[in-house]
């Protein structure tokens, strides 16, 4: 029962939020490479304050119980990771040209994840790299300020801000301006990061934005079911028809994959019921069992 009921919550939160999803035919970002050794030491500096934030909250939320190692392990292999609420941080950042560098400037607000984001991120994880688990056991044996983290993982463990960073190229092309979420669709992101791996939800899956776009027929004016529309389109301007039928190509998408994970459900729902049914046969049959002997033993 709680399968079925995860399935119908998914439905909802996906018809809530694909109108969301579905308004940008704009392509996926990928990171700039380039860039990122204009960033690298910023990002350091800011990943050094997110790692000491988020340790703090979480040691406040389980107080009076003491962090883990493990718990901090867990938040420094997830900070650098968009699919993850601990790398929400790198939403709330825009990438400014500042004559020749480039300048990470905090925002009030997270933004759409495009090739700055994505360049901010494959920063982080650069920087951390294989380093995850030396800075988890710093943080919890040597509990640092900022400043001390600051310099143990930007200076001692990778160098990043060892030297200065290199002037940006005159020709460089500017990076996208930053754009804001919608607060429904930050909440929306949110709840699909935190049901990621929850127990009793079969089939459930963690999209990402990329994700979504890069699904097919997601956004994309040109469907597989073009050539069956093409009469139904004849009456209608041709803009229209390519609006008209990119969302219905959208629709079906959506309605595939909910009705995938309820038959999957009931799968796995069938099984559990064969099983009890099974149990209650047999306990049935060795009742009569029973009764029958005691029923011939009274007859004596």
């Amino acid at each position: 029962m709680k399968g079925v009921l995860w399935v119908v919550v998914l439905s909802v939160m996906v018809a809530a939020w694909m109108p969301l999803s579905q308004c940008s035919n704009k392509p996926v970002g990928v990171a700039r490479k380039e860039d990122i050794p204009y960033i690298k030491c910023q990002v350091c500096e800011k990943l050094a304050k997110e790692l000491h934030r988020q340790v703090q909250n979480k040691q406040a939320e389980i107080a009076p119980k003491k962090i883990s190692e493990y718990q901090i392990i867990e938040i420094a292999e997830n900070v650098c990771n968009l699919k993850k609420v601990e790398a929400d941080w790198i939403l709330r950042i825009d990438i400014v040209e500042k004559e020749d560098r480039l300048e990470l400037v905090e925002q009030d607000s997270e933004g759409q994840c495009n090739s700055e984001c994505k360049t901010i991120e494959r920063a982080c994880q650069e920087v951390i790299g294989y380093s995850d688990t030396d800075v988890a056991e710093y943080l919890y044996s040597s509990k640092p300020d900022i400043d001390s983290l600051f310099n143990y993982l930007c200076k001692d463990l990778t160098k990043v801000c060892s030297t200065k960073p290199p002037p940006v190229p005159k020709d460089r092309a500017p990076g996208e301006p930053f754009v804001a979420k919608s607060s429904k669709e930050a909440e929306m992101e949110k709840l699909l990061k935190s049901m990621e791996g929850m127990p009793g939800a079969p089939g459930m899956k963690m999209y990402s934005r990329d994700d979504l776009m890069n699904m097919k027929n997601f956004g994309d004016e040109d469907g597989d079911d073009e050539d069956d529309d093409d009469d139904d389109e004849a009456s209608f301007p041709s803009k229209l028809g390519k609006v008209l039928r990119a969302k219905e190509n959208g629709k079906r998408d959506w309605k595939q994959m909910i009705k995938k994970g309820i038959e999957d459900t009931s799968v796995t729902l069938k099984k559990h019921a064969n099983k009890v049914s099974n149990h209650i046969r047999r306990w049935w049959k060795g009742k009569k069992t029973t009764t029958s002997k005691k029923g011939g033993k009274t007859e004596l």
